[in-house]
């Protein structure tokens, strides 16, 4: 039996729509998601950027929940470095509440990661030539070293944090969610704190990771599924879940690893048709890359009109390079090379196109080629 598919969605806004538009195509889609027998519907976090409308993941998470029956929904992932552990339990455990048995919580490092992305723009990774791992194309890595220097990257971290903040450790914050949920949370002097709703909510907790450090290793000391990003890093994938594996702590909720690996896919009919419309994507990422804000994704026409340097498609190679894109069978098969390298319980796929039912029309190929 082929392992379970999943969905992330960004609640993508495209050229010449809006924010609304953005956020009814995700509950259309996460209906027609559940339709096909899908297995999760994740949404993203991200901040400040005109092409993506999935910006507060709980509050979207309630309202797809409501909006389905059966699919389980969560975050993929929630950013601790701009929320408290009990903000995220007292969000996570209202949705809980109300659908009971269908949510996940996945909990990631983004947000915590400016002073590393600052150290690492004076010290830079060091260079590896990209291979290919039976048949898995593992890129050359891509230092995001440059981003610190844009001024929308001080910015973005004085707008999402209170004025002197600081984030404590990853790990410290994963201790406390858990210690809220399951009501053995204690302070450093031994006061006791519940939080209502989140106190006895079960939302199965995940640990979204880009490479074999702290996210990986907290994953796995504590027992919990570890979500591996190959559409974001695909160059730190394998030492990802190898890292996570090598570690794993069984724990009451989890005997074995598990390991959910995302990739980036657009399907149509034919593979000329898939190439089209998978375009605008290398346009797109240079936005976020170069501009550290995701752009309205473009028309395949106003991707064609971008004069490309070496310079830009540099910036963009490792993602275009991964991107899954063709007809069912073909993208069906390389998914299947990305499972069997990584040994993947599950995969995650995520798609954006300009149009809407294009993008419908993709996830739903694709779980037609995958289960039949």
């Amino acid at each position: 039996m082929p392992v379970p598919l999943s969905i992330l969605d960004l609640a993508p806004v495209t050229s010449g729509g809006t924010a609304r538009d953005a956020l009814r195509d995700t509950i259309d889609l996460a209906r027609r998601a559940e339709e096909a027998g899908y297995h999760r519907y994740w949404l993203a976090e991200h901040h400040l950027a005109p092409g993506v409308a999935s910006s507060a993941p709980a509050v979207l998470i309630g309202l797809v929940a409501a909006a389905t029956r059966r699919i389980r929904v969560g975050s993929g992932a929630v950013q601790l470095g701009h929320q408290t552990p009990l903000a995220v339990v007292e969000q996570f455990g209202t949705i809980d509440a109300l659908y009971p048995g269908r949510i996940d919580l996945g909990l990631g490092r983004s947000g915590q990661r400016g002073a590393e992305l600052a150290r690492a723009a004076t010290t830079p990774p060091p260079e590896r030539p990209a291979t290919v791992v039976d048949g898995l194309l593992i890129p050359s890595p891509f230092s995001f070293a440059s981003l610190t220097k844009s001024p929308l990257f001080a910015l973005s971290r004085a707008l999402l944090q209170q004025p002197g903040a600081r984030s404590p450790d990853f790990a410290d914050q994963v201790d406390e969610i858990i210690a809220l949920l399951t009501g053995t949370y204690r302070s450093p002097d031994g006061h006791e704190a519940h939080a209502v709703p989140g106190e006895g909510a079960e939302p199965q907790v995940w640990i979204l990771g880009s490479s074999g450090g702290q996210s990986a290793q907290v994953a796995a000391e504590r027992g919990l599924p570890f979500a591996a990003n190959y559409h974001v890093s695909p160059a730190t994938v394998l030492e990802a879940v190898n890292a996570y594996r090598e570690a794993f702590k069984p724990s009451e909720g989890h005997t074995e690893p598990y390991v959910l690996v995302s990739a980036d896919v657009v399907v149509a009919p034919d593979d000329d048709t898939a190439r089209r419309l998978a375009s605008p994507y290398g346009l797109w990422v240079r936005s976020i890359r170069k501009e550290l804000r995701a752009i309205p994704f473009p028309t395949p026409e106003e991707a064609a009109a971008h004069e490309w340097t070496e310079e830009d498609r540099a910036l963009v190679a490792d993602r275009i390079d991964t991107q899954f894109v063709g007809s069912p069978a073909t993208v069906a098969e390389r998914l299947r090379v990305l499972q069997r390298v990584t040994g993947a319980d599950e995969l995650l796929v995520t798609t954006i196109t300009h149009d809407h039912t294009d993008r419908v029309r993709s996830f739903e190929l694709l779980a037609e080629e995958w289960n039949a």
